[in-house]
């Protein structure tokens, strides 16, 4: 007859393996199939051929614009974006759900949809592309429509972290300065922002990383100035495999730095 130490024992088991170590090895199958792929690339070619293509022109010309793309698109996602992430944080409004589906929206569109839908507000036969064009200031093929791209894309990011680190700062703090007097503006500006700052710096990091990665709207919208995922695609297309490394393992190691931000300066979001 089971007795229950017997029973709260078969709870916590799988054949005999505690739950914990059986859950650390179908993680650690997963973690697996993540790393493997990621050394595979660093052993494909010899450190000196990679850093040797690096100087390519082609490579330097690419990684240039991804660089200044992505801090241009983090800018200006962080300048719209935290006010709006401000308000959806506190907000009564029925409205709020409605807003934050708006801001979520671009992060589930398949990236050439999302190409596609720019091209309808941006593109050479649109009424701003071509007004934008007329003024001599083409929004496809160039810089700008790289940055509407990747703003697009990756601005989310900067709202949906920033409101939760907004929701995180404690508001009696809050109160208590507008207890003293102090305004809405003032507030947010020497209480909430300061506390909230670990949240928002992580959120301009991921937004920047994310630019940084965009392919699809980017390759819809603006095929050039080619950034390095579209670069990667090309050398892949034209040269094979080999010649895609270069670009690829600078930009892995561009969002290993972003990680590496996370885990220092910014607040983890996934902690």
């Amino acid at each position: 007859m089971a007795t229950r130490s017997d029973t709260a024992r078969s709870r916590t088991t799988l054949f005999g393996f505690d739950w914990l170590t059986v859950a650390l090895v179908l993680g650690g199958v997963l973690c697996l199939y993540y790393l493997a792929p990621l050394v595979s690339l660093f052993l494909s070619v010899p450190p000196g051929e990679i850093l040797a293509r690096m100087t390519d022109s082609t490579v330097v010309d690419a990684a240039t614009t991804s660089l200044l793309s992505a801090s241009i698109s983090a800018t200006v996602a962080t300048v719209f974006g935290l006010p709006l992430a401000y308000w959806l944080a506190r907000s009564e409004s029925r409205w709020t759900n409605a807003v934050l589906g708006v801001v979520v929206l671009p992060l589930v569109l398949p990236p050439t949809v999302g190409g596609i839908v720019l091209l309808t507000v941006f593109g050479p036969g649109a009424p701003i592309g071509k007004a934008a064009a007329s003024a001599g200031v083409p929004l496809t093929r160039s810089l700008a429509g790289v940055v509407l791209a990747q703003t697009f894309v990756a601005s989310p990011f900067v709202v949906v972290t920033a409101k939760a680190a907004f929701e995180g700062v404690d508001r009696t703090l809050e109160h208590a300065s507008r207890s003293l007097g102090k305004g809405r503006w003032t507030t947010a500006r020497n209480v909430t922002l300061p506390l909230a700052m670990p949240g928002i710096a992580a959120g301009v990091t991921l937004t920047f990383a994310r630019a940084m990665g965009e392919f699809g709207a980017t390759m819809m919208l603006s095929y050039y100035p080619r950034t390095m995922p579209v670069q990667i695609w090309v050398s892949f297309i034209e040269l094979g495999l080999d010649n895609a490394y270069p670009i690829a393992i600078l930009l892995l190691l561009i969002s290993v730095a972003a990680l590496a931000v996370l885990n220092t300066v910014a607040a983890n979001p996934w902690q």
